[in-house]
């Protein structure tokens, strides 16, 4: 069966993306849990993801001989395997949307992933408040999101981003977890979409066992010593 390498889902963002859109598609696979310890290079994390990825991190999907790493070379691998599930948009201008939308969570907002990491189960809300007080690419980065996923949703009509579910929303599930964890503010029609999101079987399956965890990763908590 297919496996897919994944670190604490309390924390890991990259890692809840293709174990979200495989768990809402329907696409079996084997979990292969792989706890964060350190980032050393002696860590038992390392020693375990490197034989299968030279970069050192999660997710890695391992299918038969064929090992893919690097979330979105992950979700492309899927949608080729699976056309049947329709994890792109089939409209060709549509699909170039949410390619463009998921490059752009790949690659940018860096300054909302620096300062509001992924922290399912903490309330940092006053964190929150400060964070966007003292850090304008952090505003900058929400008012971003707020105008793409505001204008997706217009133009799709919703429910999702680009109406049926698809890895553009895998893709951004983690910002949703991120923006009430921090408390940040948004407008109406986008706390609505975080809603429909968080509720997804597939988010609510991973934000459930992030839960359970009961983890305490000091290299992943910026702004707490305990629990």
């Amino acid at each position: 069966m297919t496996q897919l390498y994944i670190g604490n889902k309390n924390y890991s963002s990259w890692s809840m993306r293709p174990w979200v859109l495989m768990k809402q598609a329907g696409i079996a696979f084997e979990e292969v849990m792989v706890r964060f310890d350190s980032m050393g290079a002696d860590s038992k994390f390392k020693h375990t993801i490197l034989p299968l990825n030279p970069t050192g991190t999660v997710p890695v999907l391992k299918d038969g001989d064929i090992v893919v790493y690097d979330t979105l070379a992950i979700c492309e691998y899927l949608a080729e395997t699976h056309p049947d599930r329709k994890l792109w948009p089939a409209d060709r201008a549509r699909r170039a949307q949410a390619r463009s939308a998921c490059a752009e969570m790949h690659a940018g907002f860096g300054s909302l992933r620096s300062h509001c990491t992924m922290n399912i189960e903490a309330d940092l809300r006053q964190q929150g408040q400060l964070i966007l007080r003292d850090q304008a690419g952090v505003r900058a980065d929400l008012e971003r999101i707020v105008r793409l996923w505001g204008g997706l949703l217009e133009a799709h009509g919703g429910p999702m981003l680009f109406g049926e579910f698809s890895i553009a929303d895998a893709y951004y599930a983690p910002v949703c977890t991120r923006i009430r964890t921090f408390g940040l503010p948004v407008p109406a029609p986008i706390s609505a979409y975080i809603d429909r999101v968080l509720a997804l079987p597939g988010v609510k399956a991973w934000i459930d066992e992030a839960l359970a965890e009961k983890e305490f990763v000091l290299i992943d908590e910026p702004y707490r010593l305990t629990r």
